[in-house]
């Protein structure tokens, strides 16, 4: 018997902006490819914050890698 994974798809968005310095800095964007639910970040701290919360608390419902037709 396999055992079924859980998966999240998000597309990830990346781009660099001047900070309240001067200096660069990367904000970023997730958008959830099946619901469609965005999120934006005002630093690379606050996207891995958000995917380790999310991951922690998730319960997976309906989103299994698919079959492998083999």
């Amino acid at each position: 018997m396999t055992e079924k994974r859980q998966y999240r798809v998000f597309l990830l968005r990346l781009w660099q902006a001047d900070g309240d310095d001067g200096a660069l800095i990367w904000r970023a964007a997730l958008e959830d490819a099946r619901t469609n639910e965005r999120h934006g970040f005002a630093d690379l701290a606050r996207l891995c914050a958000f995917l380790d919360e999310q991951t922690a608390n998730w319960t997976g419902h309906d989103t299994h890698w698919p079959e492998s037709e083999s």
